[in-house]
């Protein structure tokens, strides 16, 4: 079916003629915003949906909320926090070995104030990207045991600034902190993983990509701050709503064909350009050597290794 999808069109839009009955798929930070719609998007067209969150309490109430909107939704609940790793590796066990069709990393973090992940790293890198980094390589054998697996990171235009990933001052310290720049490390890092993952498993079948969904969404990522939460409900009269914002991440969970997205940077429901720096192979390996030190520093040899 041919589907005329642009910056307007709404994740329902996207899914609209699709069966997906037969994929499950983990969205992480689904209890709010465009990670809710994304999740009750993909369940209304069939598909199994997974929806930890940080609580047991707002998994539950993101499945009794999709289940409102589409009583025959099949949904999983968990507790995944991304700033704990313990948690990471919990979430992790509780899935097992079943076999996971896509990963959408939708979950992420901004704040204008200092804060830490519980193993003391900068909150909003070590959520948007530490935190999924360990999720990824935990369920890349359930990812892999499906004939083509997705990983759908979702990103920013925020990736591009500061314009390139300054390693020397990355996770920031409190005493260098400022939270916008922290926030562009986090979105880079998003588009840098995406393509390091395409580059490692692209030949046993992974499509990964990265995208761009919408400026100033209203949604639970700037909870952390009370200038950015009221930033962005002000500003919400003009932006995408959380159903179009989440258009192009269902659009990357489900376009086909799949090879068209293997790498790139999407937004408004299309493949769409990310910055230089983002497609420098030998930086985006840096980033995952430093992400592989990070874990070994933390977990030592309680993760297993990327299959």
């Amino acid at each position: 079916m041919t589907r005329n999808l642009n910056g307007k069109s709404t994740a329902d839009d996207v899914v609209e003629g699709l069966d997906l009955s037969a994929q499950r798929i983990l969205v992480t930070g689904a209890n709010t915003g465009i990670g809710f719609d994304t999740a009750r998007a993909l369940a209304a067209a069939g598909a199994t949906v997974i929806v930890p969150c940080r609580t047991q309490a707002k998994s539950d109430d993101t499945a009794a909320r999709i289940r409102t909107a589409h009583p025959d939704a099949r949904v999983e609940t968990g507790v995944l926090d991304l700033g704990d790793f313990a948690s990471v590796q919990a979430c992790a066990d509780a899935l097992g070995s079943a076999p996971l069709h896509t990963l959408i990393a939708n979950a992420g973090l901004t704040s204008l104030e200092w804060g830490t992940t519980t193993e003391g790293i900068e909150q909003t890198v070590g959520v948007c990207h530490f935190g999924h980094f360990l999720l990824a390589r935990r369920l890349m054998p359930n990812l892999l045991a499906t004939d083509a697996p997705r990983v759908v990171m979702v990103s920013s235009e925020s990736h591009r600034s500061p314009r390139r990933l300054d390693f020397d001052r990355f996770p920031l310290t409190e005493d260098g902190y400022k939270g916008l720049i922290a926030y562009g490390q986090a979105k880079l890092c998003n588009v840098f993983f995406a393509r390091s993952l395409q580059a490692r498993y692209g030949d046993r079948g992974l499509t990964a990509c990265s995208l761009h969904p919408g400026t100033l969404i209203t949604t639970d990522i700037g909870r952390n701050s009370t200038f950015v939460s009221v930033l962005m409900k002000l500003v919400s009269p003009l932006t995408k709503n959380c159903n179009q914002g989440a258009a192009t991440t269902v659009w990357g969970a489900t376009h086909e064909p799949a090879a068209e997205l293997q790498g790139a940077y999407l937004r408004d429901c299309a493949v769409g350009e990310s910055t230089s720096e983002s497609k420098d192979a030998a930086a985006a390996d840096r980033l995952w050597s430093l992400s592989e030190d990070v874990l070994a520093q933390y977990l030592e040899d309680a993760v297993p290794a990327w299959p």
